[in-house]
């Protein structure tokens, strides 16, 4: 029997990100006022200096900078889910909002297994533009990092390929996100959206439509090939007179095309390929419920 390999807590923590694009699609419900208070500020005009010693030469009229169109509009909740008159809270104060909403979306037993919800506004959506791109910084996951640590198997050939019981570490993970109903999340999405929408312009944004973004990022994921065979990882080798004391962070897909993918493509390939396609069949019907048809 082959004994497992080190571990890598980078991908151990993978599915918890994945969840916080679900989660987020949860909670990410355009707000009380819709989406049409939300038109994107025009870009700033870059300043263009004259060209020195032409004095014949007018300088060239700078246009204002196109502003992307919404593609994807959020409608407003329907008035029997919108509360009343009730408004929501400023961003900064927004972390008791979302921690009830969530803990009756997903029951507070597992809110507090899985979420962090301390400025969980901003770490959602810093997460989700994040996943499409090479890093998605831990520091800023909406989500626990999963228990456990994540392993490999060595063949017999000597090739390290992920253990094939590893996917069960994530099985909670992908149950709790599985029985989410879909269309209360997206009801809470709409009602609380401005708070997304003014975090990702305050990340640095204007003007930008965040769930644009989001829809972008669900079709990144969504794309991503399920495997068909084990995936091979390779350990990094670190030169040095000081010891690496934590070799298990030096893992990588031994493959460069596969290492070269986004973050969020490599945590989907590392949760398994059951685990990916039940994930992936919640992110489709999510973006049904937000993209425009």
């Amino acid at each position: 029997m082959n004994e497992p390999n080190p571990h890598i807590p980078r991908t151990s923590r993978a599915p918890a990100v994945i969840t916080g694009v679900i989660v987020l699609a949860v909670v990410l419900v355009a707000g009380y006022f819709g989406w049409q208070h939300f038109k994107p500020r025009p870009a700033p005009v870059p300043v263009v200096e004259p060209v020195a010693q032409v004095p014949e030469a007018a300088p060239a009229a700078v246009a204002p900078a196109a502003v992307p169109a919404i593609q994807n509009p959020i409608d407003p909740p329907a008035p029997e889910a919108a509360g009343g008159t009730a408004t929501l809270p400023a961003l900064n104060d927004s972390d008791r909002l979302l921690g009830e909403q969530l803990n009756d979306l997903l029951t507070s037993k597992n809110v507090l297994a899985f979420l962090q919800l301390d400025g969980f506004v901003r770490r959602a959506v810093a997460t989700v533009d994040n996943l499409a791109r090479q890093q998605a910084p831990a520091r800023v996951w909406p989500v626990q990092p999963t228990p456990q640590r994540f392993s490999v198997q060595r063949g017999s050939e000597g090739v390290d390929t992920i253990h094939p019981d590893n996917s069960q570490r994530y099985t909670p993970l992908v149950l709790m996100v599985d029985a989410v109903d879909t269309a209360r999340a997206v009801a809470l999405y709409r009602r609380v959206y401005p708070l997304f929408q003014q975090a990702y312009e305050e990340l640095g944004f204007p003007g930008r439509y965040f769930n644009d973004r989001l829809v972008e990022v669900l079709d990144h994921l969504i794309a991503t090939p399920v495997p068909t065979t084990p995936l091979a990882v390779t350990l990094v080798e670190v030169k040095g007179e000081v010891p690496s004391t934590r070799p298990w962070v030096r893992y990588e897909f031994a493959d460069p095309a596969l290492e070269s993918l986004s973050a969020g493509r490599k945590m989907l390939l590392r949760v398994g390929p059951q685990n990916q396609q039940r994930l992936q069949a919640k992110l489709r019907d999510i973006r049904q419920r937000i993209a425009r048809p």
